[in-house]
């Protein structure tokens, strides 16, 4: 083993736990002593430009990048008011059974799910919207976020 691996690594351990240890986020920490272990092999500029070439390629990653925008989609469908009208449509198949309430969560969940193409963005979008309204109709808040979480569509 070449003896700048060596020191390149001893500089991040060294470097990563002082800053771990004093109280430095794990992100942050991370970055620096990558740089800084980097900067004895590379220029300044160069390794500051290698970096934030493997830092974009790394987000790049399709399943990083749709998982934020599915739920980002739900958000959007939730406040312009899709998601409060789908809860009404759902009160129509189920606002006269017991427990209906509960179930039409199920419902508006599976019809959010079908709007989105995310179970993910169903599940937050119907919690948000649908929570405070069991919560107002006597439901246990525990209940309603399971029914919520077990009524989530399955991605396929």
């Amino acid at each position: 083993m070449s003896t700048i691996a060596v020191v390149c690594g001893l500089i991040i351990f060294a470097l990563l736990a002082v800053m771990l240890l004093s109280g430095v986020p794990i992100a942050v920490a991370l970055a620096v002593s990558s740089i800084v272990a980097i900067l004895p092999v590379l220029d300044l500029d160069v390794a500051v430009l290698t970096g934030a070439q493997r830092i974009f390629s790394g987000i790049s990653v399709f399943s990083l990048l749709a998982i934020p925008f599915f739920i980002l989609a739900g958000n959007l469908m939730n406040k312009g008011g899709i998601a409060i009208r789908l809860i009404n449509f759902a009160k129509i198949f189920t606002g006269s059974i017991p427990g209906s309430l509960a179930q039409t969560n199920a419902v508006a969940n599976m019809l959010f799910g079908a709007i989105s193409g995310s179970g993910t963005a169903a599940a937050s979008a119907m919690g948000s919207i649908i929570g405070p309204i069991e919560e107002e109709e006597g439901y246990d808040r525990d209940f309603s976020a399971a029914a919520n979480i077990a009524t989530r569509p399955r991605d396929c």
